[in-house]
């Protein structure tokens, strides 16, 4: 689940469960830490399943790290200062433990790093993106951050071929019927990567059609193509940064296009600080030519395990 805005993300987790509550989400990432809040998907803040980080930042991470090179450069983060600024960053974790952003940047400041404006986060965020540090414990408002290894411990590896299968898998289990395309939009992947994921698992797949193009989901899930439209419209309360808005390239199966202008489209309905309602059952029923079923809780549910 998208996770720059914490209250957001476990809202976002409620309205895709029953009977959890915002102190359940919150024992899971310090209690058990069985979910970290790092930056992931896209290159923003998510809240990910512990077991998977360690293989969708060795997949993901290298992606995010090259494409933020300009704004580093910007921010006098060259490749130098950043590798520099990590290992202070690494220090100060491993002796202090979890310390606020402002509590970096006095560690980095003495050493030569640019610590004006967003090169602190931004610094914290590579080292993230590298698998370093991830946001711990908060500290009344503020979030921490904390060394992994400290963390959870060491993480499980993955091919990067099978970390490609893997992600496609599960994007398609949560998200589909969908394409290439939706998969590189909402996982940051360049188009060429999302293709290449695509075709190792052609073989679990079926193309449908989806608004006159073509779409495919799991042959698991088949059986969706012969079950009636819902009966009645399927209403679900979203919270800002909604994953429901940023599953695909296009939003407008998401949102009616004659409802967006009540609600913002795209990006900015997404950003949006006011919850935003939606019967999504018509929606659905219209994403491919024959009728299936609104997403169930499990299966959005399945979203925040990638």
């Amino acid at each position: 689940m998208q996770a720059q805005d914490a209250s957001a993300a476990t809202l976002a987790v409620r309205v895709r469960s029953a009977g959890l509550t915002a102190a359940d989400v919150e024992h899971a990432r310090l209690g058990t830490r069985s979910v970290v809040r790092t930056w992931c998907m896209r290159g923003t803040l998510h809240l990910v399943a512990t077991e998977d980080l360690g293989w969708l930042l060795t997949l993901l991470g290298p992606v995010f790290v090259e494409a933020s090179r300009s704004r580093l450069t910007q921010l006098k983060l060259d490749e130098d200062t950043c590798a520099k600024g990590i290992r202070i960053i690494r220090n100060a974790l491993a002796k202090q433990g979890p310390l606020i952003r402002h509590e970096l940047a006095r560690q980095l400041a003495p050493r030569g790093i640019n610590t004006v404006g967003q090169a602190p986060i931004h610094l914290i965020g590579q080292a993230a993106l590298q698998g370093i540090v991830c946001l711990g414990p908060d500290r009344g408002a503020k979030p921490t951050y904390v060394l992994i290894e400290n963390w959870i411990g060491r993480q499980r590896a993955m091919s990067p071929d099978a970390a490609r299968a893997e992600l496609a898998h599960r994007y398609l289990n949560a998200y589909g019927p969908a394409g290439p395309h939706d998969l590189a939009a909402w996982s940051g992947l360049t188009i060429r990567e999302a293709r290449t994921a695509w075709k190792f698992i052609v073989d679990q797949l079926i193309e449908v059609e989806v608004a006159g193009r073509p779409a495919w989901m799991l042959k698991t899930q088949a059986a969706w193509l012969d079950e009636p439209p819902a009966r009645h419209p399927i209403v679900r309360l979203l919270p800002s940064f909604d994953t429901y808005l940023l599953g695909y390239s296009s939003r407008d199966l998401a949102v009616a296009p004659r409802r967006a202008a009540a609600g913002g489209s795209g990006r900015q309905a997404a950003r949006q600080r006011d919850a935003l309602l939606f019967a999504a059952g018509e929606s659905f029923t219209s994403r491919v030519s024959k009728p299936v079923r609104p997403t169930s809780a499990n299966a959005a549910c399945a979203c925040c395990r990638i």
